[in-house]
């Protein structure tokens, strides 16, 4: 059985894994050359990251961590002119990131939820059904948003050239730009895939935690993050792997659907990174050597 490949969308590129073989080929706007640069991995939680319903909150910590350096390389790459953020400086970026996340997704929905006569103290259920849903619509929102924004714009077409090389990769087809071009951009296994599963799964565990005043209501769903994440990891786990199930293939619709957001039609050149970047992962690729130190974590 061929091993999985996953990957990420980057600036002006692609990361993708192998296992341990990680690389990020990014496309330099100075001359158009394609660079390709390896990223030592630094799975912080193997042991953990084996253990059901627990690795999926370690894996978490660690495709973030390596998203993170990822994203930092690619810019490097592709603007180097550029001023680059320190590492202190992203570290406290993603972290404001990360708190207004919380405060948009969870805290606000809640407390809109909360409001709503008839709901405070009714069905827990219930309660968490329209508040899932107010959380879902401005997600929505979110991302219809920042996909007229140009520069995200092209992060969503690079995140479809990734897919398209992924499934030409799991088809045994020629890694080449005419295979790629053939198939969708929407792939199960992708994060946006998760994000959706996230978004069920936090309707029925949140609803454990019945419907106390607002501030335990914000606390247990801060509590329960990990729970969500948890199962959440192995129900996409689950989905990948049989995939070819009438039924599974079903429930995995609404993740499908939310990547038409997410992912955007790729050009040729986007393709050819992307393809590039899956090569350099693969046991006969080679990617070049760092020509500058890889970004600490």
């Amino acid at each position: 059985m061929k091993p999985p490949i996953g990957g990420q969308a980057v600036i002006e590129g692609v990361m993708m894994q192998n296992g341990d073989r990680i690389a990020v080929a990014v496309r330099r706007q100075s001359d158009g050359e394609i660079v390709v640069r390896p990223i030592p991995a630094r799975f912080r939680f193997k042991r953990l990251g084996q253990v059901p319903f627990l690795r999926g909150l370690f894996r978490m910590y660690d495709m973030m961590s390596l998203g993170l350096r990822a994203l930092n390389l690619s810019t490097q790459i592709a603007f180097p002119e550029e001023e680059q953020l320190s590492r202190s400086g992203t570290v406290f970026t993603f972290v404001i990131a990360i708190a207004v996340a919380i405060g948009a997704f969870i805290v606000l929905p809640l407390y809109l939820t909360n409001n709503i006569g008839g709901l405070r103290f009714g069905n827990s259920i219930l309660f968490n059904l329209v508040e899932g849903m107010i959380r879902l619509s401005f997600f929505f929102l979110y991302l219809l948003v920042i996909s007229r924004m140009k520069d995200i714009h092209r992060v969503f077409q690079y995140h479809g050239a990734e897919h398209k090389a992924v499934y030409a990769y799991e088809a045994d087809e020629p890694l080449t730009i005419e295979s790629a071009r053939a198939h969708t951009t929407l792939h199960p296994r992708c994060g946006t895939a998760f994000l959706m599963t996230v978004f069920g799964i936090a309707i029925l565990v949140f609803s454990l935690a019945g419907n106390p005043t607002l501030w335990l209501k914000i606390l247990s769903r801060l509590l329960l993050l990990p729970v969500v994440a948890g199962l959440s990891y192995e129900a996409l786990r689950f989905s990948g792997r049989h995939y070819d199930r009438w039924w599974v293939r079903i429930l995995a619709q609404p993740g499908l659907w939310l990547q038409r957001l997410t992912t955007s039609k790729p050009d040729d050149d986007m393709l050819e990174v992307a393809l590039t970047a899956l090569k350099s992962v693969l046991d006969d690729g080679q990617p070049e050597p760092a020509l500058e130190p890889t970004p600490a974590e």
